[in-house]
């Protein structure tokens, strides 16, 4: 029995019928284009129409989404109307090229920079190769191109997904997730996190799998056995389905089996998924409101009475107690915008390099009002609501950088905290929590800094992993100066999610796990069945061990033994 192997991403175990999802133009309706006779002003113009129809099509996903798949739509849409796409398009043009060639080469033209660019650049070179083909689609005739809407449930396999096809899937016919490339912080693995589908991604050999063969996916361990024993494949999908029944049971508040407390709490994008997320988990408040996402593709800065409308609409959500009567609060990011993310009232432009540019707190080094104006609108909407309100703030490197926000913060009668998402804040952990009231660590961008790997090189997914030794020893750090300090110190990013890791997270001494609101009960319910000894046990493995699978397989054996 032949298996493959790729980084599990979203646990879970299914078994069905393969449904290869190929999402190319056809060949010959790209042979058969002739644009000869469009002028160069005709084929601009014919561009503008296919690139606006392109980029209304995700606005209109993007609007009937929420979470991270709104956010990741959203960027989409703004990156099909790019004015320097444009430019590149109508620069090929000038020099003799057909509308067709002239898309093609201005893609490839951004593919490069964004590539050379890394980081979260790089993230975007599957969105602008979905576009790409979106675009030569209606230039040819043809479709936008899509994944296909299986006939029965099926397990999804792709060279990777676009975040339009993610956003789309239905969970009840998709049953599972398998995509070549990718790694655990692309934006299939976010948003399959966010619908709750079984998800394997970087998975070598993946296309090389038959439409209509059988595979088995286990999204916790990363495996995919292909055409196992159907007796014993429905007998570990049965026992799946039953744990995942006593999961959906789990109504909180967040603590371990010995009642050591962990507060539970979902992230969130603007007031629809707030309220979502109030009313379909038992949260006990939000760990990551993304204040950035409810301005991309503005082209002028809100003002401070339109941000604290935005805002009072999260406060409200979550206003008084929670779960076990604990009073719920919410921690707001300020603007990280920049790098994947970029506000047109607020980026430079032309960085050589975004992701290791001026984004996130960095923003406000040079237009110290941007900062003022959002603060004074979240200290407004915390009045208007009475919501408990925490602040933080994104790409924070250095302790006076965290004074200083601190102290801004605090004026305004809020609890100041930082992100630890760059490896010297959290070497530093210690020290911010001297002039902090608290730290939350974004394991994505934290993962991608330590390990110097783009979350989009398939060759790189096993580096872009948070069961890294490094990375699992850098939480550690930032969690023991919170215990030593008594602060709290929590964790937003992608890892929160999983359940195993979330185990080991509180046994370093993490406080509160932040996640999308499809990960609550899982992780919670996890949470309840072990001892707060038996994460600290957990914890231990995890550190010791030399790999991210040997980190798993030791957490594995000292909660399920």
């Amino acid at each position: 029995m032949a298996t493959l192997t790729g980084t599990p991403v979203v646990p879970g175990i299914a078994y069905g019928p393969v449904l290869v999802a190929r999402t190319d133009v056809s060949p010959d309706a790209i042979a058969a284009y002739d644009g000869s006779d469009l002028t160069e002003p005709q084929a601009l113009e014919r561009y503008d129409e296919v690139a606006g129809k392109v980029a209304d099509g995700f606005a209109a996903k993007a609007a009937a989404a929420s979470g991270a798949a709104a956010e990741v739509l959203t960027a989409s849409a703004g990156l099909a109307r790019d004015k320097g796409l444009r430019g590149a398009v109508a620069k090929q043009l000038k020099a003799g090229d057909d509308l067709l060639a002239s898309v093609q080469a201005a893609v490839e033209s951004f593919v490069t920079i964004f590539t050379g660019m890394g980081g979260l650049m790089a993230e975007r070179v599957t969105d602008l190769r979905d576009i790409e083909r979106r675009m030569v689609a209606r230039l040819v005739g043809e479709p936008e191109p899509g994944v296909p809407v299986p006939e029965e449930p099926s397990v999804l396999v792709a060279a990777d997904l676009a975040p339009a096809d993610t956003a789309g899937l239905d969970p009840s016919v998709v049953l599972a997730l398998v995509t070549e490339r990718g790694g655990p912080t692309s934006h299939t693995a976010i948003i399959a996190r966010q619908l709750g589908i079984p998800c394997v991604v970087g998975t070598a050999g993946a296309l090389e799998l038959e439409t209509g063969g059988t595979v088995l996916v286990d999204g916790t361990s990363g495996v995919v056995e292909v055409d196992p024993d159907p007796e014993e494949s429905q007998r570990r999908v049965a026992a799946d389905a039953e744990e995942r029944a006593a999961l959906a049971s789990w109504s909180g508040p967040g603590a371990t089996a010995d009642g050591k407390p962990v507060r539970v709490l979902a992230n969130v994008a603007d007031g629809e998924s707030a309220r979502s997320a109030a009313g379909q988990a038992p949260v006990e408040g939000v760990g990551l409101f993304r204040t950035e996402l409810s301005f991309l593709g503005r082209k002028d800065e809100p003002s401070v009475d339109d941000q604290a409308a935005i805002y009072s609409e999260v406060l409200e959500a979550f206003k008084g107690a929670g779960p076990g009567d604990r009073e719920r609060y919410v921690v707001i990011r300020t603007l990280d915008a920049g790098s994947d993310k970029p506000l047109a009232f607020a980026n430079m432009l032309d960085e050589e390099n975004p992701a290791l540019g001026v984004r996130g707190l960095r923003l406000s080094f040079d237009n110290p009002g941007l900062l003022d104006r959002q603060l004074d609108a979240i200290a407004a909407a915390a009045r208007a609501t009475g919501t408990e309100t925490w602040v933080m703030a994104p790409m924070v490197a250095t302790v006076a950088e965290a004074e200083a926000f601190g102290q801004e913060v605090r004026d305004r009668g809020l609890k100041a905290g930082v992100m630890i998402e760059v490896p010297s804040a959290a070497l530093l952990a210690h020290r911010m929590l001297e002039v902090v009231d608290f730290l939350s660590i974004g394991t994505n961008d934290l993962t991608q800094y330590t390990m110097a790997a783009d979350r989009m090189a398939t060759d790189l997914a096993h580096l872009t992993d948070a069961w890294q030794p490094a990375v699992l020893q850098l939480i550690a750090i930032t969690a023991e100066a919170g215990r030593q300090a008594g602060k709290s110190v929590g964790v937003c990013g992608e890892a929160a999610a999983d359940p195993l890791l979330a185990c080991a997270l509180v046994g370093m001494g993490i406080t509160s796990l932040s996640m999308a609101a499809a990960a609550v009960r899982p992780v919670g319910a996890q949470l309840g069945r072990v001892t707060f000894d038996q994460c600290e046990d957990a914890a231990e493995a995890a550190l010791a061990a030399h790999d991210p699978m040997a980190a798993r397989e030791a957490v594995r054996a000292v909660l399920q033994p």
